[in-house]
C-alpha cells in the first residue's frame, strides 16, 4: 500500500507540474476570491436596500416594509460571515488540523441558517402582534415604486448568489442566495398587500407577513439540514467518483479500480483511498511506479488527493477451478439483489484458498440484513466448492 498523506508534498508536485490541468490550488485561490467579490456585492446591495426600506417603512408606518429592511441587514451580515468563513477556510494545514480548515465553510452555512430562522421567528412575532393589535399603514406612489424596485433587485441578487454558489461550490453563497430569493417574495407580498389595501381598504399585511415568516423559518431549517448533512458525510458525487476511477484505470498495468472512498474536508477538498487490481506477477518496483503516477495524475486532473492506494493481485491463468469459481461467484451476485459487485478475486489452487470482496447494497430487501446477504454468498460458495477455504470482506457501496 502506498501512503501519500502529505498534502504539502502534493502541493509541490502540483506547483511544478507542467500539465494544463495541474491547477487545483490555483483554482481554489480563484474560487475564494470570487466568493469574497460576490459577498461584497451582496453587502453593498443589501445595505442600500435596507436604508431605502427603513425610510419607507418609517414614512408609511408599514411593519412589513420595516421588517424587510431589517432582513436586508441580516443578509448583509450573512455576506460578512461568508467572507470571514472563506478566509478562515483558506488557511494552510497545520499540526493541529493537518487536513486544513475547509469545513469551516459548512459552519458558516449553519450560522447563516440560524440567522435566517431567527429573522423568520422575529417576523412571525411582529406579524402576530399586528394581527392582535392592527395598525393602519399609509402608502403613496413613490413608496410603492421603491418597493417594486427592491423586489427586482432582490430577485436579481438571489439568482446571482445561487448561480455563483453552484458554480464555485459554495453552500454559503447558495444559502445567501436562497435567503435573498425569499426576501424578494417578502417584498413582493408587501407590494401586493399595499395594492389590496388601496383597492379595497382591507389590510392583509399582517396575515401575509405571518405566512411569509413561516416560509422563511422553513427555508432556514432546509439550509441547516443540508449543512449538517455535509458535516456528517454525504455520498460522493458520481461525476467526481467516475473521474477518479477513469484516471486510475487509464494507468498502464492497472486492471481495475475498486473501493474508492472520498472524504470531504470542505468544498473541492477531497482525500481518497482506492484499491487497484494488478497481475499477480507485477513486481514491487512496478507497483511503486504505478501508485506514484496514479496519485499524481489523479491530483492534477481532479484535485483529489489519493492518501492511500491498496493492491489486489489477479490470477494470470484460467485453470478449470479458477474459471468455475469465477462463474459461480458471478452467478450468485447476479441472483441476489442485495449484492452489487464482487472484486479482488484471487484463487490459490496450490493452497486451495480463494479470497474476494463483496459489495453489499445499503438497500437490502425487507426481512434480511446486509451481513446476512454477505454470509449467504459465502456459505453458498463454500457449499459449491468444499475443497476450498474462502475468505471474504464485506464492502459498502460508498461511491458510484
Amino acid at each position: 500500500m502506498a501512503d501519500a498523506t502529505d498534502t504539502n508534498s502534493l502541493k509541490d508536485v502540483k506547483e511544478t507540474n507542467t500539465s494544463p490541468n495541474a491547477s487545483p490550488l490555483a483554482a481554489t485561490a480563484g474560487r475564494d476570491a470570487a466568493i469574497v467579490r460576490t459577498s461584497i456585492v451582496g453587502i453593498v446591495a443589501n445595505v442600500l436596500l435596507a436604508g431605502f426600506k427603513a425610510a419607507i417603512g418609517t414614512i408609511t408606518g408599514s411593519i412589513a416594509i420595516t421588517l424587510d429592511a431589517v432582513n436586508n441587514l441580516s443578509d448583509a451580515g450573512s455576506s460578512v460571515i461568508t467572507i470571514v468563513g472563506t478566509k478562515l477556510a483558506g488557511r494552510e494545514p497545520d499540526r493541529e488540523h493537518p487536513f486544513g480548515y475547509g469545513r469551516i465553510e459548512y459552519l458558516t452555512t449553519i450560522i447563516i441558517s440560524v440567522i435566517v430562522m431567527v429573522a423568520g421567528v422575529e417576523s412571525l412575532k411582529e406579524s402576530v402582534a399586528r394581527i392582535i393589535a392592527p395598525e393602519t399603514a399609509s402608502y403613496d406612489t413613490v413608496s410603492l415604486l421603491i418597493v417594486a424596485v427592491a423586489v427586482a433587485a432582490k430577485v436579481t441578487l438571489g439568482r446571482y448568489f445561487i448561480a455563483q454558489g453552484k458554480k464555485l461550490g459554495s453552500s454559503s453563497l447558495v444559502a445567501s442566495g436562497t435567503d435573498a430569493s425569499m426576501d424578494s417574495v417578502i417584498s413582493a407580498s408587501t407590494l401586493v398587500a399595499a395594492l389590496v389595501y388601496l383597492a379595497t381598504g382591507i389590510g392583509i399585511e399582517a396575515w401575509l407577513g405571518a405566512v411569509i415568516a413561516v416560509v422563511i423559518i422553513k427555508s432556514g431549517i432546509d439550509i441547516l439540514r443540508e449543512a449538517l448533512s455535509k458535516i456528517l458525510g454525504e455520498r460522493s458525487e458520481a461525476e467526481l467518483a467516475h473521474a477518479v476511477k477513469k484516471t486510475v484505470n487509464a494507468e498502464p498495468g492497472v486492471l481495475g479500480a475498486y473501493d474508492l472512498v472520498l472524504t470531504d474536508y470542505g468544498p473541492d477538498r477531497y482525500l481518497a483511498s482506492v484499491h487497484i487490481e494488478v497481475a499477480e506477477d507485477t513486481t514491487a518496483r512496478e507497483i511503486d511506479r504505478m501508485t506514484r503516477e496514479v496519485t499524481e495524475r489523479v491530483f492534477c486532473e481532479t484535485g483529489v488527493i489519493l492518501a492511500a492506494v491498496g493492491v489486489y493481485s489477479a490470477n494470470d491463468d484460467t485453470s478449470p477451478d479458477t474459471r468455475a469459481i469465477t462463474a459461480a461467484l458471478t452467478e450468485i451476485v447476479a441472483a441476489d439483489p442485495a449484492l452489487l459487485q464482487y472484486h479482488g478475486l484471487y484463487v490459490d489452487e496450490e493452497q486451495h484458498t480463494a479470497r474476494f470482496d463483496l459489495v453489499v447494497s445499503f438497500d437490502v430487501p425487507t426481512g434480511t440484513t446486509r451481513h446476512e446477504a454477505w454470509q449467504r454468498a459465502l456459505i453458498e460458495m463454500q457449499r459449491r466448492f468444499p475443497a476450498y477455504a474462502f475468505t471474504s470482506t464485506m464492502d459498502s457501496d460508498l461511491s458510484d
